[in-house]
């Protein structure tokens, strides 16, 4: 297994469900009252660029569970000392670290010059953790061979979008970007990968891209550092909006999906992120569970 985690596609298929496999492991237990100390005696420094309630949360108590120590602080990488510099000191410190930034080139620069691993919390190209815990929580609601599952990504070709296309590169799904034309952060390499994938990666400004798939998964329009843009994007999107009459369009079974935090009424209305469907409190729950295994895979055993 690699020495960070930045991005899915850095691990091979059997890789990624061996650390789901280990996600469900780590949940059975803590739900079993168990907390094995994977951790124990382990300093993990949490540098944030971005304000986060799920990230810093689910981080944190996880180092918690598993008997290390989290230190969090809020910094932008860069200005006082080189990121460089910064990782040369962090590792002589601490265990590891996990960094929620802007520039995914800051946590590709702490993994280059950080002896010590690296986890990748977010990044405006991707965020792999999230679609870690996205998977275990559709491997518990439709088991755990996803080969052919049909997930219609509607909104913002954005960070998570990437990711999801990472997990399609090693994972045999058709994956469909639905929104508007424009708004595609990396269309190269999206490109790239969909001529790559065994299943398929589809980018379309039609609603009939979510005809009868399986899973409907949405964001925010505006990700944070974009909020200058968030008019004109509150126009551009609004036909994408996830409500009952697009979610009729996918198959009846269909589940909704959303990484959180919403804007009801933008991207998605109240009725179809709180219908039975929805499944965005596990995916939020599993956020500890998956990035623990993550920790304890690269920091412990």
């Amino acid at each position: 297994m690699v020495s960070d985690f930045i991005a899915l596609s850095d691990f091979s298929r059997e890789e990624i469900e061996a650390l789901l496999d280990f996600a469900d492991e780590l949940k059975a237990q803590q739900k079993a009252g168990e907390c094995p100390k994977l951790l124990d005696g382990k300093t993990v420094a949490m540098l944030f660029e971005k304000p986060s309630l799920r990230t810093r949360v689910t981080f944190e108590t996880g180092v918690f569970q598993m008997g290390g120590h989290a230190i969090y602080f809020q910094t932008t990488l860069g200005q006082r000392e080189t990121v460089a510099d910064m990782a040369r000191n962090l590792e002589r410190w601490v265990d590891g670290v996990v960094a929620r930034t802007f520039s995914h080139d800051h946590v590709m620069e702490l993994a280059t010059y950080c002896s010590k691993p690296v986890v990748n919390g977010l990044t405006d190209f991707n965020h792999p953790c999230q679609i870690l815990a996205d998977v275990q929580a559709l491997r518990e609601h439709r088991g755990k061979n996803l080969d052919g599952l049909r997930i219609a990504f509607v909104g913002d070709g954005n960070n998570v979008f990437n990711s999801w296309v990472n997990f399609a590169r090693r994972v045999p799904i058709h994956l469909t970007l639905v929104g508007p034309d424009r708004y595609i952060s990396h269309p190269e390499f999206v490109a790239q990968a969909a001529s790559e994938v065994k299943g398929s990666i589809t980018v379309t400004n039609s609603l009939d891209g979510v005809n009868g798939v399986d899973v409907v998964y949405t964001d925010v329009w505006a990700s944070m550092g974009q909020e200058d843009e968030a008019a004109l994007r509150e126009e551009a999107f609004a036909p994408y909006q996830v409500n009952a009459a697009l979610m009729a369009r996918a198959h009846r079974d269909a589940l909704f999906l959303h990484c959180l935090p919403a804007h009801r009424g933008s991207e998605v209305t109240d009725e179809v992120i709180d219908s039975p469907n929805s499944i965005v409190f596990d995916q939020a729950e599993n956020r500890l569970h998956a990035q623990k295994a993550v920790m304890a895979r690269l920091m412990g055993h």
